[in-house]
């Protein structure tokens, strides 16, 4: 098993091991590119759905920061009048019966931790299942959602879609430009001129829209009732966790309130036990939401968790009514 250390610097530095497996890479991109002409030419028939569908996807492996512009989608239509429904694959989730319905209360372990994130920020109906086209037609047919919102599945093809907007992380973009396993790409970097939007979650490139994160007051996970202002903490020492994708944004703005971190970092979709987040110290212990999920059962008043929420510029949101109308012929209610 490759170290994350290992892996980080093969698809974003310049490590020698990559240019060797790039054959490798070649293959794989021109396996996806295939499959994807398959889907457009009808070779293989996809069926559309009773309901619209917007993917909010990426092109590289990990985090990119889809889920809090999940919320925002979510929060958009539901203030217009829509009843979106959101699927997603449940990645880290032990469940082995699909589709599975994705509450509040759901126990993370079973469905996975970004999943019930998505229903305790949203409200909305949200269904998982690695064929995401069978738990979106549970949402429409069980749920009365009248548009579906995919997070992840950009390369889900089987799903038919409406909107495609990629999601791209603006530091380290799309690593050395290669496909797996010789870089991070799912899919050739040429795939991002056919979606209908690209957002960045931080600089951005020609014709992407910017996502800023807007971090909220820490919350308790031992009572959520209770917060606290972060700069309360500043000039101490903290233990700061995170199980993401791509940590090092956590833990840089924590710096930046300056905060001294004890890092602790695991893996993404990691299950947490009780001994993981127990130090013994007294001292705070700050994690993202995404792991709070996981670790409220067995949280104690020293566990915070730091809440965030994107923040859309006005041009991706008249953009995206734009798109919106256009798929659902101007209707803004059921």
């Amino acid at each position: 098993m490759f170290s994350p250390e290992f892996i980080e610097d093969l698809w974003y530095g310049k490590h020698p091991v990559s240019i060797l497996l790039a054959p490798a890479g070649w293959l794989y991109g021109l396996m996806m590119q295939v499959r994807r002409t398959l889907y457009q030419s009808g070779l293989i028939p996809v069926q559309k759905l009773r309901a619209p569908v917007i993917v909010i996807g990426n092109l590289t492996v990990g985090g990119t920061g889809k889920t809090p512009l999940v919320i925002w989608i979510a929060r958009f239509l539901k203030a217009r009048g829509f009843r979106p429904g959101i699927v997603s694959r449940g990645y880290g989730g032990k469940v082995k019966e699909w589709p599975q319905q994705v509450r509040t209360d759901s126990n993370p372990d079973l469905v996975g931790d970004e999943p019930v994130l998505i229903a305790r920020r949203t409200g909305c109906p949200v269904a998982i299942s690695p064929k995401r086209r069978i738990a979106a037609e549970e949402l429409i047919a069980y749920a009365g959602c009248n548009i579906i919102l995919c997070d992840d599945g950009l390369q889900h093809l089987a799903l038919p879609r409406d909107i495609e907007i990629a999601v791209v992380d603006g530091i380290r973009r799309f690593g050395n430009h290669r496909c797996l396993p010789a870089g991070p790409l799912r899919e050739p970097v040429s795939r991002i001129s056919s979606v209908d939007m690209v957002v960045s979650n931080g600089a951005t490139g020609r014709h992407e829209y910017m996502m800023e994160y807007i971090p909220e007051n820490l919350v308790s996970l031992a009572d959520e009732n209770k917060r606290m202002n972060i700069d309360t903490l500043s000039g101490g020492t903290v233990h700061a966790l995170a199980g993401i994708g791509n940590p090092s944004r956590f833990f840089a703005y924590l710096r930046g309130k300056k905060l001294q971190l004890i890092k602790h970092e695991f893996p993404d979709h990691y299950a947490y036990a009780a001994a993981d987040i127990q130090f013994g110290d007294g001292l705070p212990v700050v994690m993202t939401e995404k792991d709070a999920v996981k670790c409220m059962r067995f949280a104690s008043k020293e566990h915070w968790y730091l809440p965030i929420n994107a923040k859309m510029p006005d041009t991706f949101e008249h953009r995206f009514e734009y798109l919106l109308k256009e798929i659902t012929n101007g209707q803004e209610t059921a």
